[in-house]
């Protein structure tokens, strides 16, 4: 599973939103919506950041 599969899935599973998802991540709510479908990659700094919400903010 991609990390964005992880994230997706951690959206669903939490019942939020993709613009609550962005502000947990500190991002804009286009900037999660186009990693989802697709059109972009986050880029490393987004990574470590998307990794340790997944991982429970440790």
């Amino acid at each position: 599973m991609t990390l964005i599969q992880e994230l997706e899935q951690y959206r669903l599973e939490n019942k939020i939103t993709q613009e609550q998802l962005a502000k947990e991540l500190g991002v804009a709510f286009a900037t999660v919506n186009r990693w989802l479908n697709g059109k972009y990659k986050p880029r490393k700094i987004q990574q470590y950041h998307i990794k340790k919400l997944l991982n429970g903010g440790k």
